[in-house]
């Protein structure tokens, strides 16, 4: 699949001979084409036209983050895998099913929501039991009863509230959590919230470049102009899972620090270099950390997971399989 390369310091790239090169203070790192999947810049970096012909023609995506840690935009080469065909078909299925499909991905987050919590109750927080219990019942629900995309959005923004409303009960006390704010993000949560979203977002526009489906026609949120808006759709199903199964992990065992890891004015909360580290590290991990996976019968990795979402999607438009996002529950 190749390796995805974070660039965290200031800095030039360049193609070298048959290499990418990296200088940073007078000193080269080189990056090895056949093998990198992708390329994230999280700081000032300077690239040239030359650059960017060669990695088109490797097929590399670069994604680039602004100051705050948010996603800017991604480099995206000439579509290689282009088929008219599903195209025509991507879109008859947004008339006809738009809703079916909303409605599976919203379920898919509502599933793997469930699934994390269920860890922490049996591990003794019950006081979530509430939650859980509006989560299998009530939500599940309203979502079936949902009439259209604007009540299937409400439904989902429903789950997330019941899902931050956890935090207070999961996380150590020095991780406060009020709200949901975003740009920028207010505190150290909802700092690592949207640098997380942000990479997995990013991620998955990497992993639909390299199927047939087309980034621009969307279910759950609407289609439009200037956005991979089918990867918003399918990365949200793993958001539970990997964003904040990683801060968890990190927030629980202490890995990362309030005081050390951010950067803080009155404005905004943003994780500091260090911090960004600690957090890639473990985020990555968890991406490419493996499973069993019952009909491939083999281990495969999220990283994996993300891309085999897109071919089921791609299984409903063309031979009208169900399409079921990946659930933490099944295995697949």
């Amino acid at each position: 699949m190749g390796k995805t390369r974070y660039i965290t310091s200031i800095g030039e790239l360049t193609r070298k001979d048959n290499s990418i090169c990296f200088r940073n203070n007078n000193k080269n790192i080189y990056i090895p084409v056949e093998n990198t999947r992708e390329i994230y810049c999280l700081n000032e970096v300077s690239i040239n036209s030359k650059l960017l012909d060669f990695l088109s023609k490797n097929n590399i995506v670069i994604h680039f983050f602004n100051y705050y840690g948010g996603y800017s935009g991604t480099f995206y080469p000439k579509e290689y895998l282009i088929s008219g065909k599903l195209t025509v078909k991507q879109a008859q299925v947004y008339l006809d099913h738009r809703l079916l499909i909303a409605k599976a991905i919203v379920n898919g987050i509502r599933e793997n929501i469930i699934e994390v919590l269920m860890h922490y109750y049996k591990h003794g927080k019950t006081e979530i039991k509430e939650i859980l219990d509006y989560l299998k019942v009530n939500s599940l629900n309203n979502l079936e009863n949902a009439a259209d995309i604007k009540q299937i959005l409400s439904v989902e923004g429903e789950i997330w509230q019941k899902f931050y409303s956890s935090f207070q009960y999961i996380l150590k006390e020095d991780f406060v959590f009020n709200k949901r704010v975003k740009r920028p993000p207010d505190n150290p949560l909802n700092a690592m919230i949207s640098f997380g979203n942000s990479i997995l977002y990013s991620k998955t526009v990497t992993s639909i470049y390299h199927t047939h489906l087309n980034q621009s026609i969307s279910f759950l949120h609407e289609p439009s102009e200037g956005r991979f808006s089918l990867s918003l759709d399918l990365c949200e199903v793993f958001k539970p899972i990997v964003t904040f199964k990683t801060i968890f992990e990190l927030v629980n065992n202490r890995k990362i620090n309030v005081n050390k890891h951010f950067e803080k004015n009155l404005n905004y909360c943003l994780l500091n270099d260090e911090g960004k580290k600690i957090f890639i590290s473990a985020l990555e991990k968890r991406l490419e950390s493996v499973s069993d996976h019952p009909k491939l019968k083999r281990k495969v990795s999220v990283n994996t997971l993300i891309k085999l979402d897109g071919y089921k999607l791609i299984k409903f438009i063309m031979e009208g399989k169900p399409f079921k996002p990946y659930s933490l529950k099944d295995g697949m």
